[in-house]
């Protein structure tokens, strides 16, 4: 007879096999499980008959279950409920398509059945459904598991105030589109010559002359009629004429680009005395107790396999407590000693005359590695951890941001790289080098921790000093951190990381 661990282990097993993303119907639930799973906290109700998995150490009012379950919910109920007769509105197709990872408070569906509805959804976020199935699109594509318009028709569908409520999607979009597919659709719906009008003004807006010119002569050509004007109201995001493949590193690209002026108009200059390499590493040294009091971990809510593998052969405990916790502390001590000495390489080099930006692309992989080897030499994570960038997706406790997919994590970490090494204020490279970091959230642990080393790295190229985040400090720069995920406002976060280097310099 299998043990109550045992038993546990295969209904998640089997509830995992059922879900899609992690979410099921309770109707396709054996009524034993889904009576257990729930018991025991790894079964959560997201609306009547339908059901997420999850971890069941989250604390009350945590909002991060439904970050990570937003969207597979999403995907099956609409398939569930329209097969494959639906769209997200034009505007919403757009946030997808442009890389926004954001949960939406209310997400609007096209459907082409069944009348218009609201519903309801944890976290104060709903659906909006309503039917039009003259507008419903021929064709769709398919975006974190849902139906989307494809770029050049939602192009062509968006409202105008789309242009002025989110112009840095908007921005992305008209980079991305292709012209030859934006001028199929203008001209294959002439109910929007107004759109095409206006259309031409933003492409124009953003400096892609050659792009506008070419649409203005397709309408002409056709002997359509039309008016241009422009829907942008503000300064560009984005540099003009710039072009590029994925809405991931255009999304960066415009956060940097709105966000580097204000560091350096805050920023202060660094000291004129001349740093002394042995005297900074020795500060350094001395700071490091108090440096390393202060860890964030960042963790997710996901059911995984190797999780479920822990509870069948009894080697999980839910409350972490006595030994369990003694142990984890102890090797995140010993890594982020380790780390923190690999760090101290880093720093000598660069102090000695190499940039900064190379050192932290050599040495990063290094720095990571000596975080998490003694959690893999003692066996609390599997080794597979060490190889380097996350291959699953990640949420943050507490946070409305959700980093992008895995599979974007290179090339964006390869763009912070290039933006980094353009960059001539060392404020903004300290600033935004970690903020980038954390917001890409490249690993599935430790972002915090080396974020912050890479802060103090670029601190030290530029003559300030070592930078303490202090852990009572916490709740201010989450916040800081979050205003800059979200609302893309550095300002906060800006202000905080002067505050603590000016109190770290302090430090005795």
């Amino acid at each position: 007879m299998p043990s109550p661990q045992q038993a546990l282990a295969a209904t998640l097993d089997r509830v995992r096999t059922l879900s899609n993303d992690e979410v099921v119907r309770g109707a396709a639930l054996a009524r034993a499980d889904r009576v257990l799973l729930l018991k025991r906290g790894f079964l959560v109700e997201i609306i009547r008959g339908w059901y997420a998995l999850t971890t069941p150490q989250a604390e009350s009012g945590d909002t991060t279950f439904w970050h990570a379950h937003f969207w597979g919910f999403a995907s099956a109920y609409l398939r569930h409920r329209f097969e494959g007769d639906y769209s997200l509105s034009a505007e919403h197709s757009l946030d997808l398509l442009t890389g926004n990872t954001q949960t939406p408070k209310q997400l609007t569906i096209v459907a082409g059945r069944g009348g218009s509805s609201t519903v309801q959804l944890p976290n104060k976020t709903s659906l909006l459904i309503y039917t039009d199935a003259k507008n419903l699109p021929d064709v769709t594509e398919v975006r974190l598991g849902v139906q989307v318009m494809p770029i050049a028709l939602a192009l062509v569908r968006v409202t105008p105030t789309f242009f002025t409520h989110s112009a840095t999607n908007a921005e992305i979009a008209l980079r991305l589109v292709r012209m030859e597919d934006l001028s199929r659709v203008v001209l294959s719906e002439t109910r929007s010559l107004t759109a095409a009008g206006r259309l031409i003004g933003a492409l124009r807006h953003c400096g892609l002359i050659d792009q506008a010119d070419r649409l203005a002569a397709d309408l002409m050509a056709a002997g359509l009629a039309f008016v241009e004007t422009d829907p942008f109201t503000g300064p560009l995001r984005l540099p003009v004429g710039m072009q590029f493949s994925s809405p991931y590193v255009g999304r960066l690209k415009a956060m940097w680009a709105q966000m580097a002026p204000v560091v350096r108009e805050l920023f202060p200059a660094p000291s004129s005395t001349a740093i002394s390499p042995v005297s900074y590493l020795k500060r350094v040294d001395e700071i490091y107790t108090h440096d390393a009091y202060h860890s964030l971990s960042i963790e997710g809510y996901q059911v995984t396999p190797e999780l479920i593998e822990r509870i069948a052969t009894s080697d999980w405990n839910p409350d972490l407590g006595g030994t369990d916790q003694a142990q984890v502390s102890a090797m995140a001590a010993k890594g982020y000693h380790e780390s923190f000495k690999a760090v101290h390489e880093s720093l000598r080099e660069i102090l000695g005359g190499r940039d900064a930006v190379t050192t932290i692309n050599h040495d990063l992989a290094t720095w990571y590695r000596a975080l998490f080897s003694p959690s893999v030499q003692s066996g609390l994570i599997p080794a597979y951890a060490l190889a380097g960038y996350r291959n699953r997706p990640v949420f943050i406790r507490g946070s409305q941001h959700v980093p992008p997919p895995h599979d974007a994590v290179a090339e964006l970490l390869d763009t912070l790289l290039e933006l980094l090494a353009q960059e001539s204020s060392a404020g903004v490279r300290a600033v935004l080098g970690h903020f980038c970091f954390v917001y890409i959230h490249p690993y599935e642990d430790g972002n915090g921790r080396i974020g912050r080393f890479i802060l103090n790295a670029m601190l030290a190229a530029g003559g300030y000093p070592w930078t303490v985040i202090r852990v009572e400090h916490r709740p201010i720069y989450m916040a800081a951190l979050e205003e800059a995920s979200v609302r893309h406002d550095i300002r906060e976060f800006t202000r905080f990381v002067i505050a603590e280097m000016k109190a770290s310099a302090q430090f005795k």
